[in-house]
This record gives structure tokens, sequence and C-alpha cells, in this order.
């Protein structure tokens, strides 16, 4: 059976993440809330599941590049490799300190920062344009003359040790504080002090932030996310806020330089009344009107669902048809905007239910293609058409207690 072992990662993490949990509880420490805990998960099980598709692709740009364009051929010795791994860690020092200091890429990894709390499930929120990112300043790599199985072993380590810093349960470590990326180190890295700000962006050494000026050690209790908050777990608007926020900037300058310093500068630089012109469009203003055990019940489930549904998809990946893996991939990308609409308490979730609806039925039918399976999809939708005005009141009383 062809199956990719890596796919076990999910089950991996998830239960470190779980285990986190039950430690803190025991320790009563108040570090993980149900709705952060949940928008942290979707926006990791997002990730995964687009690198199902994006993964092949770097690998093949960066065989394209060392093919094309490698300065030299690195051979792979013992003190290529650890050549290798202080170079990638210089990169994405770069890269991260770029992350933040420049718009268009502040734009794709403000998601990892939206986040109040702080632990492993923090560690989730990467999202697919994050990592297309990434490989841009990793495509140095090949170019320097590295192979790309080296590269892609390098970036495995790059991709699991992180997740280990996203903690409040570990204190200060030591002599490790002087040279590794610590719990400490990170959780200045996601605070929003003002003295915390835009410092200790190492992912395993914290050397290079001591080298180029940007450490700063944890005295002060940190304050996580957003110097002002997001105030949403909406999947589509945390992935896309700050982008139209510069699409608004970019429309309204005028001039070359104000153009590109738009794109190019620093997030500080986008006037703040966008955002809030663009919740008044967008964002829910109930938020954090509080949900019932019913309502967090069946997130609970979706959310369980749908790692399942992740786990299995990747795990087989490799023996499924392309219309099963599109049709599996489109219902959990679907389930994971639906758990956030759910807890913003958004009305149309109950045409998104009907579109999973759907969606299910036709995944149903690419693993089994019988006639009876079309006939239920079909007759269930229809169904739903007829009568969606009745229906979607009731969901919606049941739901959220209003009609």
């Amino acid at each position: 059976m062809n199956v990719s072992w890596i796919a076990l990662a999910v089950p991996l993490f998830v239960g470190l993440m779980y285990v986190e949990y039950r430690v803190s509880l025991r320790r009563r420490l108040p570090v993980h809330r149900f709705h952060e805990a949940v928008a942290n998960l979707n926006v990791g099980m997002a990730e995964r599941l687009t690198d199902l598709f994006t993964s092949g692709l770097f690998f093949f740009v960066f065989e394209w590049l060392y093919h094309h364009f490698a300065w030299f051929s690195i051979s792979a010795h013992w003190y290529t490799w650890l050549f290798l791994f202080l170079l990638t860690d210089f990169v994405w020092y770069w890269y991260h300190r770029a992350g933040h200091r420049v718009n268009l890429f502040w734009g794709v990894h403000v998601v990892h920062h939206q986040s109040e709390d702080f632990n492993y499930t923090t560690s989730a929120r990467i999202t697919v344009f994050q990592a297309l990112a990434r490989g841009l300043f990793w495509s140095v790599l090949p170019i320097v003359g590295f192979p790309p199985h080296m590269i892609a072993t390098l970036l495995l380590v790059h991709g699991a040790y992180p997740f280990f810093t996203h903690t409040q349960l570990v204190g200060k470590l030591g002599i490790l504080e002087y040279f590794l990326v610590t719990p400490s180190h990170h959780r200045v890295h996601h605070a929003s002090n003002p003295e915390y700000l835009d410092k200790n962006y190492g992912d395993v050494l914290i050397v290079w932030d001591k080298l180029f000026g940007t450490f700063a050690e944890e005295r002060a209790e940190p304050s996580y996310g957003l110097t002002t908050p997001l105030n949403s777990h909406s999947f589509l608007w945390q992935h896309f806020h700050f982008l139209l926020e510069i699409g608004v900037a970019f429309s309204r300058a005028r001039g070359f330089r104000a153009r590109f310093r738009t794109l190019f500068g620093k997030p500080d630089d986008i006037d703040p009344r966008i955002r809030a012109w663009l919740e008044k469009k967008f964002s829910n203003r109930n938020e954090f009107r509080p949900v019932n055990a019913q309502v967090r019940q069946l997130v609970r489930m979706q959310t369980g669902t749908s790692l399942v549904l992740l786990f299995l998809l990747l795990f087989f990946a490799a023996g499924l048809t392309g219309a099963q893996v599109f049709s599996l991939s489109v219902f959990i990308l679907l389930s994971l905007i639906n758990s956030g609409a759910i807890l913003e308490q958004r009305r149309w979730v109950f045409y998104l239910d009907f579109l999973r609806l759907v969606v299910a039925g036709c995944a149903v039918y690419t693993f089994c293609p019988h006639s009876a399976v079309l006939s239920f999809t079909l007759g269930g939708a229809t169904i739903v058409l007829l009568f969606y005005k009745t229906l979607q009141r009731a969901y919606c009383r049941w739901l959220f207690g209003v009609a």
C-alpha cells in the first residue's frame, strides 16, 4: 500500500497539544481558550491541506534552480550538513524579520500572530501564503549548490522545532538560553508589549538576534496577539484582513513612491482607519457573544472530524484518484470556514452547510459510485432548496437561539 508516513505528524502534534492542555489544567494555568484553540487548529489544518498540493512544487522549483543555476556542487558530508543548517537558520532569520517589517510579507505572516493565547495550538497558525514566502527566501539554497534532498531534510527540522517553543509551561532553560531559541525567547516574539515588538526572530538559534540587535530577554509578563486585536475567529477574515488593508491603501495611494511604500513599507505605514472601515463591511459585531453548550459540542465534533479526514487524506493521498482528493479537500476547507462562521454566529452558515452536504455527497460518490448515493444527495439538496426559509429559521434557532 502506497502511504505517506509523514502524515503521522498530524496525530503526533495534536496529541502533544492535548498533553499540554491536560498539564495546564493540572497546574491551573488558563492558557487555553476554546475559540482561540479552534481558530488556531483551523488555520493549521488548512496549511497542511494545501501543502498536499504545494510541497511537490517547492521540491520541483528547488530541483530546477539546482540543475540550472547552482554556483557549486555540494556533496553531503557532516560539515556540509552543519553549514546548511546554519545557512537555513540564517535565511530564516531574515525571512522572519522581513515578515514583520515589509507589508507584503506581514500580510501573509500576520495570521501567525493573531491569537491572544500562546500554546502549542498557536504554532499551527501557518498559511500556505507564508510557506510560499519562505520558499522564496529558501530558493537561494539550491542556487548556492545544496542538493534539494538536503534542503528538504533541513526544512523538516525547521518545521518541527518551533512547535516546542510555543508554550507557557516551560520556563527558562539555563545555558540553552544563550544560543537556542527557547520558549522564553519565543514568548517575547509573540508578545505585543511595546518593549518586545520586533524582537527574537530566530527559528532554532537565537545568536542571529544577538548579532543583529533584535534580541530581548523575557522580563515583564507578555501580552499576546496583535497590538490592535483582531477580535475575530473568522477563518476568512483572519487570512485576508491585512491583504485587504494593503489593497485599499494601494488603491488610495497617489504616485509610484506612495504605492511602493504601501507594498514594501512597514505595517505601521498603513492607515489604521482602513481596518475599521473594512470591519464595518465584513466583520461581525456580535463576535464573542456567548455560545451555548450544543454549539461548542458541534464545533468540537466538526473540528475532530476535519482532523481525522485530513489525516486520512494525507496518509492515503498517493492511492486516491484526483476526484477523491479534490472533493475531500473541498469538504475539509468548507468545514474549516464553517467552524469560524459558527463561532461568529453568522446566519449564512446555513448555506455553507448546504454546500457541505452537496460536496460530502459528491465525495462519497467518488468512493462508492452508485446511483443511490447520487439520488440521496440530489434528494436532500432538493428538499433543502424547496423549504430553505423554514429550515434556515429552524437551523438558526437551534444553533444560535434566534430565528
